[in-house]
């Protein structure tokens, strides 16, 4: 005889059993998981801090997760657009270019600097044994920039310059675009520019004092010109229409794994706190920048 104790045991076997299903449907659609960020450094410096990371992904969600590392920003961008990419690090004007042109992803996790703020500043370097000592002083040299689609490396600093009523491309010798934050500080280390722009958090956390460490350039080398207002920090997205069950294992993999001080601490060296949750709607800022610096390029050409 069915009682209401045994009707409720049998729905809730069943919701069991369809989850499961629902699991084993995904993985059969998904056998691989790409996991791909921005070249914000060489590649071994890459490999080193996230392929732990993407081990524990593909023990967490049952099915493998290959990390990749983009050559360039725009890869990022057309990978996930053609679904190639199922988990992506942008940086936050790359991202807002994916959502500004079609690209179905959604960002849930933003990282977090040391002391709780969720932003950056996009900064000008110069030498420190160089003359220079504001922007006006760089008429007629060379301009490092990072990428078309960096926010610290390219899209701020052009609004900036534009705000100061500086056009890059006549005001500088030449404007030369090295592809990485790393790249940047090495042309100015060479001598290839004499100002990059680059990232920075604070004087304990940048892209140049992560190249400190590595025993690539010294900090104290360098001088700021040029601090930009506060950026809001890079997002990691999925693709929108990864399967629901899905999308939320990668969200809970992803706070357990910043949970584990030890782990985390080992990504960021520890200078970030762990992830926390984000949407789209943080960087609707970052995508009326983008739309500034579009329109600039439609002025140019016309």
């Amino acid at each position: 005889m069915l009682n209401r104790r045994s009707l409720i045991l049998a729905g809730a076997a069943l919701a069991v059993s369809a989850n499961a299903a629902l699991a084993q449907d995904w993985k059969a659609k998904y056998p691989e998981l790409v996991f791909a960020l921005i070249p914000e450094e060489n590649a071994s410096g890459v490999s080193n801090r996230w392929t732990p990371f993407a081990e524990y992904l593909s023990k967490e969600l049952g099915t493998k997760v290959t990390l990749r590392l983009a050559n360039d920003y725009a890869a990022i961008i057309e990978g996930q657009r053609a679904g190639n990419i199922h988990i992506a690090y942008y940086g936050p004007a790359s991202y807002a270019r994916a959502a500004m042109t079609g690209v179905k992803t959604e960002p849930f996790a933003i990282e977090v600097n040391q002391d709780g703020t969720k932003g950056y500043h996009s900064v000008f370097y110069v030498r420190k044994d160089s003359p220079y000592q504001k922007i006006d002083d760089l008429k007629g040299k060379n301009l490092g920039l990072v990428d078309p689609n960096s926010t610290s490396g390219n899209n701020v600093p052009r609004f900036a310059l534009d705000k100061m009523g500086i056009d890059p491309d006549k005001f500088f010798d030449k404007v030369v675009y090295t592809g990485s934050h790393e790249n940047a500080v090495i042309a100015l280390q060479q001598g290839t520019v004499d100002a990059a722009a680059n990232w920075w958090n604070d004087a304990n956390e940048s892209s140049l004092r992560r190249m400190e460490r590595k025993g690539m350039a010294k900090y104290d080398d360098y001088r700021i010109i040029f601090t930009s207002d506060l950026i809001v920090n890079s997002p990691f997205a999925y693709l929108t229409d990864l399967p629901a069950d899905l999308k939320a294992k990668i969200r809970d993999a992803f706070f357990k794994y910043a949970a584990d001080k030890d782990a985390f601490d080992k990504i960021y060296e520890g200078k970030r706190q762990p992830w926390q949750p984000i949407d789209h709607s943080a960087y609707l800022p970052i995508v009326e920048l983008n739309k500034f610096v579009d329109e600039l390029r439609k002025q140019k050409r016309s």
